[in-house]
């Protein structure tokens, strides 16, 4: 899955941590912007499935806000925020397989059965005897 770089916005800002008076100096830090809404390079279920499982990256307008001060200059910030992307796409792609019910089998029912009574009766085994 393409996603055009039409599509993507990136601002930048200041980093914070560590790295001394680059960090003061230099906007490294790059926040990519996607309208997930409007995006025509996506399907509507993949977007209806990514919608879901990130809402935490999504805003009130639709964007998707993803941020990376990782390295110390831009051009890797940015190829990272790319990344995060399209491994978060990578998640949603394919829909999730629906589970199949299935019984237990008839010997493991007898197992469980058997092991129940065993267990029962070692409990009964530690019980004090009353005297009549």
């Amino acid at each position: 899955m393409q996603i055009p770089s039409t599509e993507l916005f990136f601002t930048f800002s200041r980093a914070s941590g560590a790295g001394g008076q680059n960090v003061n100096k230099v906007n490294s830090k790059a926040t990519l912007a996607w309208d997930i809404r409007n995006s025509p390079s996506i399907a509507d279920s993949v977007r209806f499935r990514f919608m879901q499982k990130f809402s935490s990256y999504i805003n009130e307008e639709g964007m998707v806000k993803i941020t990376s001060q990782r390295f110390r200059d831009q051009p890797q910030n940015i190829a990272d925020c790319i990344e995060k992307l399209h491994a978060l796409l990578k998640q949603v792609i394919n829909p999730p397989i629906k589970r199949v019910k299935t019984k237990p089998t008839k010997t493991s029912v007898e197992k469980r059965i058997k092991l129940k009574k065993i267990s029962s009766q070692i409990k009964k085994n530690r019980q004090r005897v009353k005297d009549i």
